[in-house]
């Protein structure tokens, strides 16, 4: 299988048009096509031309930026689909499938029933395909990109030798030296190809005509991170069902461990004898694959389960996984460096893992943007709160007080408590951000101060020289 238009044909799926579409891709700084509909060749655009060129071409042209990722993934999906055809199917570069039907095509009803079925699917879902069927795996491939569905072994003698699969170079000395179709290849001396273009050139000839085996290698399947157990009596105890519960946890945190993941949420099924279920999900801090941690995390969705019954059918799978490399031991590492994220996951399971949050410094001098709120269960602590000027420990909204002049008031009155100036430091400048819109900061400079009053307070205050006014708007501990 060839989808020659895989990538557009991925996007107007979703929002279809008749109008030309292309998808392009940059280089340095330039636009290129990547790929485009049958209306944008018609128009007489192609795949690798500037975008420049081609909306002069087509002034009426529409264009998006392509997604290389979105792509790949669209098309391991459609490997995925196309083992309904057969269990052999691996990916054939950015843009192909490969199927090894043997043995599988009679129970379509023979190959072109097949074809015509596969053919019949993808164009309900809006995607070009050429299709090839040989008795190799070049072959197909040659047949699927120059030439029909099924040929005999004189049309794959008249086909180009682009159809090899060998780089462009190779077939431009090629057809300079007067070898344009495969047959012309085969007629020729094999020594001198060899000493001239390498064996590559002679390796896809002979895999074309099946002289060197070529075998599709289907993709891995993704480990699945679940394990069940089915009981021989129903159970309806707490002690019981925990127990169950540790039994499960230690060979899946076996397989997360070989595999160096860990579960960052977990899911645990209990059926009843009446055919009724429940679920436990568990959603954890930090990625774990420590069946002692995580055990006493299923204490408080155990206890208010209906075991009805009796429960006779347990099973426990690992929903979410994160990468958790194995580490070498630190001897001066703390000696529970994981109790933390055991205390956010039990809190976040009674009030959510997202209303657990946490203080991350931010880049900016505003004082009011020096930090972000970030769920303390998918961000890491950082040290990164030190500026060259002292900040409050406390910050609020900006009061006002009075006072006039743009040094601080020698006495004024805040909160209903009447203070006295005893030491200023100041002012230090703070302008606004002009990238960002921010009605706080709109009126213009800050001018601060760090104030420490007679009466024991010590405040941050400010001035406005472009609309005269003070403000307090932090105490220092």
């Amino acid at each position: 299988m060839w989808f020659p238009r895989l990538a557009s044909d991925r996007v107007l799926r979703a929002r279809p048009t008749d109008a030309p579409f292309v998808l392009f891709q940059c280089h340095g700084t330039t636009e290129t096509i990547r790929c485009l509909n049958r209306t944008a060749e018609a128009a007489g655009l192609h795949a690798g031309m500037r975008m420049a060129d081609a909306r002069s071409f087509c002034p009426d042209l529409i264009s998006r930026p392509a997604d290389p990722a979105g792509d790949v993934r669209f098309l391991r999906g459609l490997r995925r689909w196309a083992e309904r055809f057969c269990p052999w199917v691996g990916l054939d570069g950015e843009d192909g499938l490969a199927l090894d039907v043997t043995g599988a095509s009679h129970l379509w009803g023979g190959e072109a029933a097949m074809l015509a079925d596969m053919r019949a699917r993808l164009d309900r879902a809006g995607l070009s395909v050429r299709l090839g069927l040989a008795g190799t795996r070049g072959a197909a491939w040659a047949l699927a990109h120059f030439g029909t569905e099924a040929s005999t072994e004189e049309d794959l003698l008249s086909l180009p030798v682009a159809a090899l699969r060998v780089p462009p170079d190779t077939v431009t000395a090629l057809q300079r030296l007067g070898l344009r179709r495969i047959g012309d290849l085969v007629a020729t001396a094999r020594a001198p190809l060899a000493r001239r273009f390498g064996r590559e050139l002679l390796l896809r000839l002979d895999q074309l005509l099946g002289e060197v085996p070529e075998p599709v290698t289907p993709e891995a399947e993704p480990p699945h991170f679940g394990v069940r157990l089915t009981l021989p009596e129903p159970i309806g105890l707490e002690a019981d069902v925990m127990a169950v519960i540790e039994r499960l946890l230690k060979p899946l945190c076996e397989k997360l461990k070989t595999q160096e993941t860990g579960a960052r949420s977990m899911c645990l099924t209990l059926h009843r004898v009446d055919h009724g279920s429940q679920q436990i999900e568990l959603r954890l801090a930090a990625a774990m694959r420590d069946p002692a941690r995580i055990l006493p995390l299923f204490a408080r969705g155990v206890a208010e389960v209906d075991a009805g019954f009796g429960i006779d059918r347990i099973r426990l799978a690992a929903t979410v996984v994160e990468p958790l490399p194995i580490r070498q031991i630190d001897p001066t590492e703390t000696p529970h460096p994981d109790r933390l994220q055991d205390l956010i996951t039990r809190i976040g399971t009674r009030i959510g893992l997202e209303n657990i949050q946490r203080f991350l410094p931010a880049d900016s001098h505003i004082p009011e943007r020096g930090f972000l709120v970030a769920p303390a269960a998918f961000s890491e602590a950082q040290s990164g709160f030190h500026t060259q000027r002292p900040r409050p420990l406390r910050l609020f909204p900006p009061e006002p007080i009075q006072g006039n002049g743009p040094t601080p008031p020698a006495q004024f009155r805040w909160r209903g408590m009447r203070l006295h100036t005893g030491c200023a430091t100041g002012p230090e400048r703070i302008a606004p951000e002009w990238w960002l819109a921010d009605e706080n900061w709109r009126s213009g400079i800050r001018d601060y101060w760090k104030v420490a009053t007679r009466e024991g307070r010590r405040l941050w205050l400010f001035h406005t020289p472009q609309c005269p006014g003070w403000f307090v708007q932090g105490e220092f501990a």
